[in-house]
């Protein structure tokens, strides 16, 4: 990297980042030398997932940031009082909210477990408003305050909206709560937008959820995500809120024109990659 390192003593307070797009994001930012709080569930290793708050730590740390892992769930507000605070009193305030922690269920609404729709409205979009919402304070009093949501635009053609109703009112909840907290505090300084791949990612919810193997090879990895990610919360805050963005969007506008060498499959062409949901 030349010059400066954006991130260098901010901090980050993401939800999840035990393994996948959060991961890659906080360890992106680590190479900055950041400091990174994470409040995931995960305090003990899954028998089909890798990686721990724990496990991600120590990747944090060894890329070269700070790292703070809290065990807590984001659907109860004293953990997120709790991370907060904790992050707070280790790294001394918040820069950066990051909306990680999601809960995927593509199934029909006849066929949806009401626990499950409760679930993903639960984490999805309780835990972005109650987690942006506590750190606010903190981030109000920050140089260049950011709250990024890994939500997608709001797209409301039936094709999206009839597909999986219960999951698509979650992931537009994450959206509505985004944009909504961006009108909100814009006088404030507060940046709050979303960001959403044009292909899917190579993650475990992918190859659980989606389509297994086979997808995951026509995926692009973890990798443009962050870096998308990284391009907007380095961005002015005050000039660059309230936007629905699209990963591969941000990175043309930051000068990227090559994207083969985030394919999960090396020399996957591009027009060969799956596309994601909720995008045209």
């Amino acid at each position: 990297m030349t010059g400066t390192a954006p991130l260098a003593g901010k901090t980050i307070l993401m939800s999840g980042g035990s393994r996948g797009i959060g991961l890659a994001i906080a360890l992106r930012a680590a190479r900055d030398g950041a400091n990174i709080a994470l409040i995931a569930k995960t305090d003990s290793p899954h028998p089909k997932l890798e990686g721990t708050v724990h496990s991600a730590a120590e990747q944090i740390r060894a890329a070269g940031g700070n790292a703070l892992p809290i065990v807590g769930d984001v659907r109860n507000e004293d953990d997120i009082t709790g991370a907060v605070l904790q992050t707070r009193g280790e790294f001394g305030g918040i820069d950066v909210v990051v909306n990680n922690a999601s809960v995927i269920d593509l199934s029909g609404s006849l066929e949806l477990a009401t626990k499950k729709y409760d679930l993903m409205q639960g984490v999805n979009v309780r835990g972005t408003f109650l987690l942006s919402r506590a750190a606010l304070p903190m981030l109000k009093d920050a140089a260049n305050p950011h709250i990024l949501s890994l939500s997608p635009p709001l797209n409301l053609s039936p094709k999206w909206l009839g597909a999986h109703t219960g999951y698509t009112l979650a992931k537009y909840g994450m959206t509505m709560a985004t944009l909504g907290l961006a009108a909100e505090f814009a006088k404030d300084g507060v940046a709050a937008n979303t960001l959403w791949p044009q292909t899917t990612i190579a993650t475990a919810a992918v190859q659980f959820a989606l389509g297994g193997d086979r997808m995951m090879k026509v995926s692009r990895t973890p990798e443009v995500y962050a870096d998308a990610a990284y391009e907007v919360i380095t961005k002015p805050a005050r000039e660059y809120t309230g936007q629905t963005l699209i990963v591969e969007d941000v990175l043309r506008d930051a000068g990227v024109t090559d994207f083969s060498g985030y394919a999960a499959t090396p020399g996957t062409p591009d027009s060969e990659l799956f596309p994601d949901i909720f995008l045209d």
